[in-house]
């Protein structure tokens, strides 16, 4: 008691009782900044620090919702099972990271840039459409540029691009332009180019917005 008193008299009162709220508060406080990092972990693939599908589908939506000049872009890492084949899955880990570093620089902090599996990634951003072109040159550049290994080899990569726009497949829904991007980046496979979508790649038919007849489409899980 006296050294409450004590405390009393050198800080008042109200000093007094915001320390003591503020001791609770504090537990609260690390218990919150804990259960941010958690929930992110589940929102991110570990491995590229990318959006899971979920939560890539959520923000690509919301971009879709405010935003005119939006694009929906897939891309595909090529020949990567050759790459885990010859050098093992720890090279592969570690091209998968760096496209996704590539992605996450290109696409900026505003976009919704997904892995949707294996490697397979897709990336939702605001792309007017007098600087399109450039900008998936500019990707193309970035994902055929080589990896360099933990051990110091160097990594011959390669992707195959895809893009939609609501514009260009009449449709604003995520669903369709992911078939209509993918259905794109395989006309265009293994060219070094991409290739932008029209009406006719929607026709193109599909599992949970993937091109049927792909690997892996039979084991995607909930549509985009």
């Amino acid at each position: 008691m006296d050294s409450v008193l004590h405390i009393r008299g050198r800080f008042g009162p109200r000093t007094l009782l915001i320390t003591t709220a503020a001791l609770p508060l504090t537990g609260w406080a690390i218990h919150a900044v804990a259960l941010h990092k958690q929930l992110a972990a589940t929102r991110r693939d570990p491995l590229t620090g990318l959006l899971r599908r979920d939560t890539y589908t959520a923000r690509a939506r919301r971009l879709l919702a405010r935003h005119d000049e939006v694009a929906v872009v897939m891309v595909d890492a090529d020949r990567f099972k050759a790459i885990n084949d010859r050098l093992g899955h720890a090279a592969g880990d570690t091209v998968l990271a760096a496209f996704g570093a590539r992605l996450t620089a290109w696409a900026g902090p505003r976009a919704s840039v997904g892995r949707l599996g294996g490697d397979e990634f897709a990336v939702a951003l605001q792309m007017p459409s007098d600087h399109r072109a450039l900008r998936l040159e500019q990707l193309v550049r970035m994902l055929h540029t080589p990896v360099v290994l933990d051990d110091g080899r160097t990594v011959d990569v390669a992707a195959s691009v895809g893009a939609a726009t609501p514009a260009a497949v009449g449709s604003r829904d995520l669903s369709v332009l992911q078939r209509a991007a993918d259905a794109a980046l395989y006309d265009g496979k293994h060219t070094g180019r991409a290739v932008l979508a029209t009406r006719e790649h929607t026709s193109v038919p599909s599992l949970n917005g993937r091109r049927l007849g792909r690997p892996g489409t039979a084991a995607w899980g909930r549509a985009a």
